[in-house]
């Protein structure tokens, strides 16, 4: 397969599946929105193996194959895209290794006693697509890249709060959640009362000083890269002002912006 179909393949990916990526990353010159577009690819394999419905020993023997793929002659579109990614921005292994092992923790862990122990978690799946990222857009601030992915990753466990259960974990911290008074079941029974919006006021404030940290990055970034940022972030802060505006009531499973929205953001990055 030729480079220029392996992209084409994992931007029709990117722009299928991804709920707010596609939106960022439209600002971008071409080389690099298909890089992104590769990265994208490579993190949806992953969490399509651990989120599936396959046994977990097989989960796991697909994660530790796709981890040693990275290092062998690529095999498919999104590998062969990838591979040509890696090649022209420097996109570091470690990011796509600790991608893999948040996969494999998936497979292993399904609850989080306290928040550095989750932390550590949304650094491997989340933070590690940031610091992936940020090397496509010629950037060295991976501290701040990483903290914008922890911060985005924290406002999809408040929004993922039932699909999660429905996968059997819970990822809010269990010393936060009895501080609060919430059970897990009242996450079953979609209970958001009164100690449930208490403990997701706390929740928001923690994903807001991420968010406002991370976004530090925007200094070191050109403009269009900063643009795709600054929209990624419009996006996630978006979700979380819905979130909030709901009363925190995430259990119906609404909790989406429209695609006026959508563009209405990303015009808002290009004019920053």
């Amino acid at each position: 397969m030729s480079i220029d179909a392996a992209y084409a393949e994992v931007e029709r990916l990117t722009r299928r599946e991804a709920r707010n990526f596609a939106y960022g990353i439209r600002v971008l010159p071409k080389d690099q929105r298909r890089a992104i577009s590769a990265i994208y690819a490579f993190a949806r394999r992953v969490d399509d193996i651990a989120d599936g419905g396959l046994p977990v020993e097989e989960k796991r023997e697909r994660l530790q194959s796709l981890r040693a793929a990275l290092d062998s002659p690529p095999t498919d579109p999104m590998l062969v895209a990838l591979a040509d990614a890696r090649s022209r921005y420097a996109v570091p292994a470690r990011a796509l290794h600790d991608l893999v092992d948040g996969g494999l923790q998936d497979t292993e862990q399904d609850r989080y006693a306290h928040f550095a122990e989750l932390d550590g978690y949304c650094r491997r799946v989340a933070g590690a697509v940031g610091v992936a990222c940020v090397a496509v857009y010629r950037s060295d601030d991976v501290e701040r890249a990483a903290t914008l992915g922890v911060a985005l990753q924290l406002i999809n466990i408040m929004r993922d709060v039932r699909e999660d259960w429905e996968l059997g974990r819970v990822y809010l911290p269990q010393d936060e959640l009895s501080a609060y008074g919430v059970t897990e079941d009242d996450i079953a029974a979609g209970r958001a009362g009164a100690h449930w919006r208490a403990l997701m006021a706390f929740q928001a404030s923690r994903a807001r000083a991420h968010l406002e940290e991370g976004l530090g990055l925007l200094q070191s970034l050109d403009s269009r890269s900063a643009a795709c940022v600054s929209t990624f972030a419009g996006l996630y802060r978006a979700t979380l002002d819905r979130i909030e505006s709901r009363g925190f009531d995430v259990f119906d499973g609404s909790v989406r912006l429209s695609s006026f929205t959508k563009l209405r953001i990303m015009g808002s990055g290009l004019l920053r």
